[in-house]
């Protein structure tokens, strides 16, 4: 089942198709926020640049027309009474021409002129400002032309004609600098009217293009949610259709998102649930075989027949002691395999099982076996599979004990392995493995499929490790040791467990 990027509740229309187009960029969410993020950013600050700038240009425009005023203001105040009043004197013979400051005075007017040439901002103020600087020159070339006369020793009467002139040319100064100033007052103003009809539109831009900015960034905002929205809701609906035991539900994978790499992280996590739910699956069916093909080794129709033989046998030697002994190993040796259906035993219980099984067997075989058993005690109480050593104790017996002419003995061991695992261990003085069988049987061992395999020797070795390995884990199970000629040794290792496994429990 693959659900689509459409879910319930997603809003129809053009709005739904604008949604579902923004959704399906390939970019990230991340980039979708910091995009639509910096898209209003942007806006508002260029709206307020433009106002900014619009402002700071008016400031500029109107400050220079300030400080023209202000110049020429100064220059008109100063330039003819200060001129007048120093040739004045100079004619009077108060001041030597030498040392008057008429340049002084020229030379300042000048930079004044200068300065508000620089400021000028219109080609009118230029010019009249042109006319101030050349009406400006006459005035000097009527102080140099003093100058002159004085040097020669002129009378009073001519220089007093040239001071006349001097201050004709002065009020033309001081005329042309107030035409001046009156201009700059009537432009001054037309700025600050035109400025201000401009900066009044921009503040109608302004307050229209703000709803736009707040409309953009809503929108933008229930355009991200619900791009969010939709792919949380198909998880949703995804996490719905799998609750009800639907695992083949996959997402599909539309963009690059974070939600939809998400969807892609939930179909591997979905997959690789099924695929450990099949292998649950594999592994409580193996689990059920290797019970079963346990108690069918158990419950051997030949081994029971044979232990009949033996007590009847028995009865007809007239050996009632005996009789009651095997009678008491068999009911005890089928009550502890049965454990009324529980999997986990004490370890004591498994080693009485073994001892009945041996002590039957002995019975049976007479000469030919012997066997000794040592166990710690102090892992009696601890739990153990069932059905755990007996199938090596009968392995030992059948395919090593039996294959040799002068028969043997079967060691069970069982220790203490640090403290916290049991080391198990069935050694028999039989016949031995060949190279060539025990490599067969360890390439068995080392097999890592879950298959409980027929074997026609009986419940061999291969299972009984799969089996442990199946309810202990991988990192336990059997080692194999043999020699032809000389004997097997099989070792088992599982966790000590000091408290009775849950089935254990009547």
């Amino acid at each position: 089942m693959d659900i689509g990027l459409t879910a319930q509740g997603a809003t129809p229309g053009f709005t739904g198709k604008f949604i579902d187009f923004f959704s399906r960029i390939n970019i990230s969410l991340r980039a979708k926020i910091m995009f639509s993020f910096f898209i209003v950013i942007i806006m508002l600050v260029a709206i307020n640049s433009l106002m900014i700038m619009e402002f700071l240009r008016f400031n500029r425009q109107y400050d220079a027309m300030i400080t023209n005023i202000t110049t020429a203001n100064n220059l008109n105040g100063f330039i003819k009474p200060a001129i007048d009043t120093e040739m004045w004197d100079i004619v009077a013979g108060k001041n030597e021409f030498e040392e008057g400051n008429q340049y002084q005075i020229i030379s300042q007017a000048n930079n004044q002129i200068e300065t508000l040439m620089a400021n000028a901002n219109s080609d009118k103020s230029r010019i009249k400002l042109e006319v101030i600087r050349r009406t400006m020159a006459t005035l000097t070339s009527y102080v140099n032309k003093m100058g002159e006369q004085i040097a020669k020793g002129s009378r009073v009467a001519e220089n007093e004609l040239v001071l006349d002139n001097i201050r004709g040319v002065s009020d033309v100064v001081e005329e042309s600098v107030q035409d001046y100033m009156l201009f700059e007052v009537q432009q001054a103003e037309q700025r600050y009217m035109e400025s201000q009809a401009r900066f009044n539109r921009w503040l109608i831009i302004y307050f229209i293009l703000l709803p736009v900015v707040i409309v953009f960034s809503i929108s933008a905002a229930w355009i991200i949610s619900a791009s969010i929205y939709i792919p949380i809701k198909k998880l949703q609906d995804l996490t719905a259709t799998i609750t009800k035991n639907d695992l083949q539900a996959l997402v599909s994978r539309e963009n690059i998102d974070e939600i939809t790499e998400l969807g892609i992280s939930f179909n591997i996590m979905t997959s690789r649930i099924r695929e450990l739910l099949n292998a649950k699956v594999r592994e409580q069916e193996n689990l059920k075989k290797a019970e079963l093909k346990a108690l069918q080794a158990q419950i051997n129709p030949h081994f029971l027949y044979n232990t009949l033989d033996t007590i009847v046998w028995m009865s007809e030697s007239n050996q009632p002691r005996k009789v009651i002994e095997i009678v008491k190993a068999l009911s005890s040796f089928f009550r502890i395999a049965l454990s009324r259906g529980r999997d986990w035993i004490p370890i004591g219980q498994e080693i009485e099982h073994v001892e009945s099984y041996l002590y039957i067997q002995k019975i049976r075989y007479r000469d030919i076996l012997d066997y000794k058993i040592d166990v710690d005690e102090s892992i009696l109480d601890g739990t153990i599979l069932k059905l755990t050593l007996q199938p090596l104790v009968e392995n030992a017996l059948y395919h090593g004990i039996k294959n040799k002419r002068n028969g043997g003995t079967i060691w069970v061991k069982a220790r203490r392995e640090y403290q916290d695992k049991v080391m198990l261990e069935v050694e028999d003085s039989g016949v031995g493995l060949t190279p060539y069988k025990l490599s067969r049987i360890l390439e068995r061992l080392n097999d890592e499929s879950d298959e409980i395999t027929p074997d026609g020797e009986g419940f061999g070795l291969a299972n009984v490790n799969k089996r442990i390995k199946l309810y202990y884990g991988d990192q336990y199970g059997l080692s194999i040791e043999s020699q032809y000629r000389e004997g097997t040794r099989v070792k088992v290792v599982i966790p000590l467990e000091e408290n009775h496994h849950p089935d254990q429990e009547n």
